[in-house]
């Protein structure tokens, strides 16, 4: 008896798989010696961070449960009755739409993130609990409120793919790419050879600086680009230099509108 799988169960599980594998890579390194690399030391995660790994672990399969469910119906109400497997299109075709995918989510992100710091009901009641998290860690990326969850990601990545107009097929790559892209960001480490590093100049330095208090107004794009900072002014730029002790800090440039932003 045949058994197959079908895309939109594979684009609905498999990105979420990724998360935690690609994290667990991550948490194989915290067990090593790579002082060298952190953006923080290590002792930080304990002081500075408000909520144990393990309720992170806890909110963050929460998040994943309703993005399980949006996914489903999202895939049951555009799809085809019959079970046929949408052809794939041209190779770049496919390279079009990806482009345009990850263009819809950053502006959906950068516009609905920049906007929970904004209103200051939903940053107290929904952002700030991702904003505990002060020593970003790679499998803190998805530790949000679930309307937060809902909205930025779930909502966010169906846009993305319905403007994109891409197939389930290429679904499953595009999310698990934004998936690898999103927990990197958030991981904490400068790896030398980091390839998302060489492509991104958003990448695990540059959400760094925004999940400290002086860059909490700038650097809200996620996860690809920097265009939207840069457009509408909320681009702080920084230099990575190397800590007393080991290590890396992300440092802004201009360090007096980082003492203006965090006395504001």
């Amino acid at each position: 008896m045949e058994f197959a799988v079908s895309d939109e169960l594979l684009g609905t599980f498999v990105p979420i798989a990724v998360y935690w594998l690609y994290s667990g890579i991550y948490i194989v390194l915290d067990r090593m010696e790579i002082e060298n690399y952190r953006l923080h030391p290590k002792g930080e995660e304990e002081t500075k961070n408000i909520v144990s790994k393990w309720t992170v672990v806890r909110g963050v399969l929460v998040q994943q449960g309703f993005q399980i469910a949006v996914s489903l119906l999202l895939f049951t109400v555009i799809g085809d009755d019959n079970g046929t497997v949408r052809k794939q299109p041209p190779a770049l075709v496919i390279a079009v739409q990806l482009i345009i995918a990850m263009f819809v989510m950053d502006t959906w992100q950068y516009f609905m993130h920049r906007y929970m710091h904004i209103n200051k009901f939903l940053y107290k009641h929904v952002h700030s609990k991702h904003h505990t998290l002060v020593v970003p860690f790679a499998f803190g990326a998805l530790y949000n409120h679930p309307l937060e969850g809902l909205i930025l990601d779930t909502i966010g990545g169906a846009l993305s793919f319905l403007v994109a107009g891409m197939t389930p097929r290429t679904a499953i790559f595009f999310f698990s790419f934004a998936t690898i892209k999103t927990v990197d960001d958030h991981c904490g480490l400068w790896l030398p050879g980091n390839i998302l590093h060489v492509l991104f100049s958003n990448n695990s330095a540059y959400h760094d600086i925004h999940h400290q208090l002086y860059g909490n107004k700038y650097n809200f794009s996620q996860p690809f680009f920097v265009m939207w900072d840069k457009i509408l002014g909320t681009y702080m730029p920084y230099t990575l230099e190397e800590r007393k002790g080991g290590g890396f800090e992300a440092r802004p440039v201009n360090l007096s509108l980082a003492a203006q932003s965090k006395s504001d």
